[in-house]
């Protein structure tokens, strides 16, 4: 580790005109700050993004804050950094999302991981969404939506099956065609996937939870806070907006 007067000597070494100072100067400032750069990474894991990508990025982020650093603030180095690192990461983020999402929603999904991080903290398990929803003072069905809408995309290229001795790899793709020829079923589904994002809020949370989940009208009208024949009356509605769609798509 540097003490602060090495620091403070890299830096504007780093910071000068000169290329061959320059360069030796940052790579020292990077080999001691990579550790920092590790942590914030783990906190952007299971996103379907590489770790390898995200540490890249945020090694930008680690580099913008070096060039960008003023011995005069009045904050350690490592603190003027993360926010640097994180802003680097969700931006990739943000801008690599071929699905364009509403800023409002992006905000409210960041709302929900962070209040779900201490629910888990308080708990010590995993929260519900209706505690999640509780906590938040929003109905369970925003909570879902905004989940929803910043889950990863997933390519049909991505592997699926590899045998143990790296043969037999199987992409989604291939999962996609039937044995027997009768690849209609798996493009029904697809277009049914379709057809649930289209749906409102409320009975999309229906229909997922009646048909994916495997609940009853009762347990989802404990869920979400409505009574079952309100549940029933959504269930009915989003069934026949779903046949509706299907007979036009």
């Amino acid at each position: 580790m540097l003490n602060e007067e090495e620091f403070k000597e890299l830096l504007l070494k780093a910071q000068s005109a000169e290329p061959a100072v320059k360069e030796i100067a940052t790579e020292r400032i990077l080999e001691n700050n990579l550790n920092l750069v590790r942590s914030i990474v783990h906190r952007f894991t299971n996103r379907g993004y590489e770790w390898d990508d995200l540490f890249q990025i945020g090694c930008i982020g680690l580099l913008k804050a070096i060039e960008r650093f003023d011995l005069n603030f009045s904050v350690k180095f490592s603190t003027y950094a993360v926010p640097m690192i994180i802003g680097e990461i969700r931006r990739f983020i943000r801008d690599d999302n071929p699905i364009k999402v509403s800023r409002p929603l992006k905000e409210l999904a960041y709302r929900v991981h962070k209040t779900q991080e201490k629910l888990q903290g308080d708990l010590g398990r995993e929260p519900t969404i209706g505690e999640i929803a509780r906590e938040l003072s929003l109905a369970p069905q925003e909570i879902v939506s905004a989940l929803e809408a910043v889950q990863p995309q997933v390519s049909i290229y991505e592997q699926a099956f590899q045998g143990s001795d790296g043969s037999d790899t199987i992409h989604l793709l291939d999962q996609l065609i039937h044995s027997d020829g009768q690849d209609s079923a798996y493009f029904d589904k697809l277009a049914l996937k379709e057809v649930l994002g289209r749906l409102p809020v409320k009975e999309r949370t229906v229909i997922y939870l009646r048909f994916f989940n495997d609940k009853t009208q009762a347990e989802i009208a404990d869920f979400i806070g409505l009574s079952q024949v309100q549940v029933s009356r959504i269930e009915k509605q989003a069934l026949k907006i779903i046949r509706e769609l299907l007979q036009t798509s």
